[in-house]
């Protein structure tokens, strides 16, 4: 998701996408660990959403956006 789909989102769905992105974060490192990950860039890619979202919700309680 880019950074503009993201702030046009609640509060409540950007909670429900990052709650979402750290699952898979977590089945992400645990493939990973297990030598069943087939693409190494899923993790980054996860990560980088992860901080959007993050940067979203923090934007929002903070009043700039």
């Amino acid at each position: 998701m880019k950074i503009e789909e993201i702030r046009g989102l609640s509060v409540e769905e950007i909670k429900k996408q990052l709650d979402g992105a750290h699952r898979e974060a977590m089945e992400l490192r645990f493939k990973l660990a297990t030598k069943q990950l087939q693409n190494h860039r899923e993790l980054p890619r996860v990560r980088k959403n992860i901080a959007r979202l993050e940067t979203a919700l923090r934007e929002r309680s903070l009043g700039i956006r």
